[in-house]
């Protein structure tokens, strides 16, 4: 492609104004790739979320000369909200349907646009910002969209906060004939009441035949009697009709709620399935994965193991009867909470061929079960963890411990884990990790604040695994990623640790995420308070790198064939500090999002700290190529080919008003 004609499409993309998608992509320049058109019609590529790809366009010989094509802004800077209200990060995978790229923005405005040149076709804003900012602290996030046939006509589904929206793909218009002109509202039909400004989705729905399935967003930092429940319900796809309910946190006479002690299970909500779910669309399976209960850090107030939180739970698709389950954290206290859809993949273990499942975690475990049974493909044992120090709470004093594969995120955290590319940086980083409580993973927050790693982030977060079929490897974009858990006592505790019936003060409930920093102290939440790990003594790390790494997992034995770091950090590499030292050739770089995966071998995923987009040789781990974005990157990319033949890879960067789509192509 000549260089005044991607001058050309840039400008013809800007116009229409909305976040910029960046492509990457087989261009124009000689004679196009033989092939027909290759759709991305679900946000993980499937309905078994394996981000994979047939395409082999863009290989490792080709990859190299890739270069930024055009680039789409999503216009949620020219919305004025409400006071308070803020676009976060641009989190969103598209899909790729006929030509035509079907993307969310952070503030959930919709777009279709020309898969080939970036052309914005219609745009559709639900106004969700008009109630203010959502609960979850991150600001707008959404991650995509689902799509349907309705005989010849293509539909698409956006659930935003608390609507649920059928929009004719054409048009990009509300349907009339779903729920009330085009809309559902999803406050109706829940266990009780709730407030719509605090109750949200961010992950795109499922569509079994003729149903649209949802969970939906709570916000982890409000923590009251009867916040928003975790119910998963089903909709007619055509009405709007909500046709079955599955109860995350079990009602009256449901199995399970006897293990929600203190009669629970009538107040205790989150419990909810924020992240993205997968289907075996062939035998009509749905696959959950269930998050923590509130509150995340102390469980005073349910005692006893709480189904179904923290679990994988398989129900019949048609119906939401629960047809297995596992419950991969009993009790949470970590929000632990299995983030990502689980991956439904192809293995053959001791010659035996499986049809399985594997629920990555934010602990960094993948949980591998019989995807039909739900009857592990190797042993998960339940191994001691240590107890609570915490004034009424209850830690469960076991926790499952899959036997392979093994932990594929560090875990725990011990003196020996300090920062350490210098002997007075390490000195001085034990100093500050000796002012918290440590230990093994599933040590649980403490009033003196437990240094907790994995953190919330993870681990594996929203972004799941890539899969790839030929060769049974599961790829696995990891994050290094401590935080600190301390339980501040509420303002009306009567007596009992962490409890007050009004909303806590603090991040995350009733605990606060402290930046392992050189104070020590706990407060805000924040990038810090999350545990990005960063913030430390003299603004380094407390822990030694890598803080980003991919992971091969072989599904046919459990091992894990290679990991390597990914990305780097330019910002601790020039630290004065470190001047002089002899630094590892890349540190690796944290996010929640995922890779993609092609038959080409290629893993391909973004970094933030550099703003890169890479690809790595799939059978090694060794990075084949870098590319420089203008913004970094903040989503899970796709990949697809047009009906002229050109092969692109897209991923969206930035947040607010800097987000932006980026394509890359030769």
């Amino acid at each position: 492609m000549s260089r005044p004609m991607m001058a050309a499409m840039r400008n013809a993309a800007s116009t229409f104004g909305l976040a910029v998608l960046v492509l990457v992509g087989v261009g124009a320049s000689g004679a196009p790739p033989a092939g027909a058109e290759q759709d991305w019609p679900v946000f993980a590529a499937d309905d078994a979320a394996t981000h994979y790809s047939p395409l082999t366009d863009l290989d490792k010989s080709s990859i190299g000369k890739a270069q930024v094509l055009w680039e789409w802004k999503t216009g949620d800077d020219g919305v004025q909200p409400p006071a308070g209200a803020r676009p976060g990060a641009f989190e969103n995978t598209p899909l790729m349907i006929d030509d035509t790229l079907y993307v969310s923005s952070p503030f959930n405005r919709v777009a279709a646009l020309d898969a080939e040149t970036g052309r914005e076709k219609w745009t559709y804003d639900p106004h969700a910002y008009d109630d203010g900012q959502p609960p979850n602290g991150t600001g707008f996030v959404h991650r995509g969209v689902a799509a349907w046939r309705d005989g010849g006509q293509l539909r698409i589904f956006m659930n935003s906060r608390a609507k649920l929206i059928c929009l004719d793909a054409a048009t990009g218009r509300p349907v009339d004939a779903f729920g009330t002109h085009g809309v559902v509202d999803l406050t109706q039909g829940l266990r009780w009441p709730v407030d719509p400004k605090r109750y949200t989705n961010t992950s795109p729905p499922v569509v079994y035949k003729d149903l649209v399935i949802l969970g939906n967003g709570v916000g982890d930092r409000m923590t009251y009697r009867q916040d928003p429940p975790g119910d998963v319900r089903a909709f007619d796809a055509r009405t709007g009709r909500q046709v079955w309910s599955f109860h995350t946190v079990p009602a009256a006479g449901e199995p399970g709620v006897e293990t929600w002690g203190d009669e629970s299970w009538k107040t205790t909500g989150h419990t909810n399935v924020w992240a993205p779910m997968s289907l075996d669309a062939a035998r009509g399976l749905l696959y959950l994965p269930v998050s923590t209960p509130s509150n995340d850090h102390f469980g005073g107030r349910r005692p006893g193991a709480n189904l179904y939180g923290e679990s994988i739970v398989c129900l019949e698709a048609a119906t939401g009867a629960v047809k297995w389950y596992f419950q991969i954290v009993h009790h949470g206290l970590w929000d632990y909470d299995p983030a990502s859809a689980p991956s439904l993949v192809h293995m053959t273990v001791g010659g035996r061929p499986i049809d399985g499942v594997v629920q990555l975690t934010k602990q960094g475990f993948a949980f591998v079960f019989d995807r039909v049974t739900g009857k592990p493909v190797w042993p998960i044992e339940e191994k001691a963890v240590p107890p609570s120090d915490v004034a009424g709470e209850h830690a469960w004093p076991t926790q499952p411990v899959p036997t392979r594969p093994a932990a594929f995120a560090p875990q725990g955290m011990t003196l020996d884990d300090a920062f350490d590319l210098t002997p007075a940086l390490k000195a001085a980083a034990q100093a500050e990790l000796s002012k918290y409580r440590l230990g093994p993973i599933y040590t649980p927050p403490s009033v003196q604040g437990t240094f907790t790693r994995p953190g919330v982030i993870g681990g594996a977060n929203w972004g799941g695994a890539a899969f790839d079929p030929a060769t049974g490897l599961l790829y696995v974009k990891i994050s290094n990623s401590p935080a600190v858990l301390r339980i501040v006592p509420g303002a009306q505790a009567n007596g009992r640790a962490g409890e007050s019936d009004a909303e806590w003060a603090g991040a995350q409930g009733n605990a606060t995420f402290a930046p392992p920093g050189a104070g020590g102290a706990a407060g805000g939440g924040g990038a810090g308070g999350r545990g990005n790990g960063r913030g430390g003594v003299r603004g380094l790390p407390l822990v030694k790198p890598p803080y980003g790494e991919v992971v091969a997992i072989n599904l046919n034995t459990g091992a894990i064939a290679w990991r390597t770091p990914f990305g780097d950090m330019p910002s601790l590499r020039n630290h004065p500090a470190l001047a002089g030292v002899t630094l590892p050739p890349a540190l690796g770089s944290p996010g929640a999002w995922g890779v993609i995966v092609t038959k080409s071998g290629l893993v391909i995923g973004g970094t933030s700290d550099d703003s890169a987009l890479h690809a790595l040789d799939a059978a090694t781990g060794a990075e084949i190529w870098k590319l420089a974005l203008p913004r970094p990157p903040s989503a899970t990319p796709m990949t697809y080919r047009t009906s002229h033949g050109h092969q692109f890879i897209v991923i969206a960067t930035g947040s607010g008003p800097t987000a932006e789509l980026v394509a890359v192509g030769k």
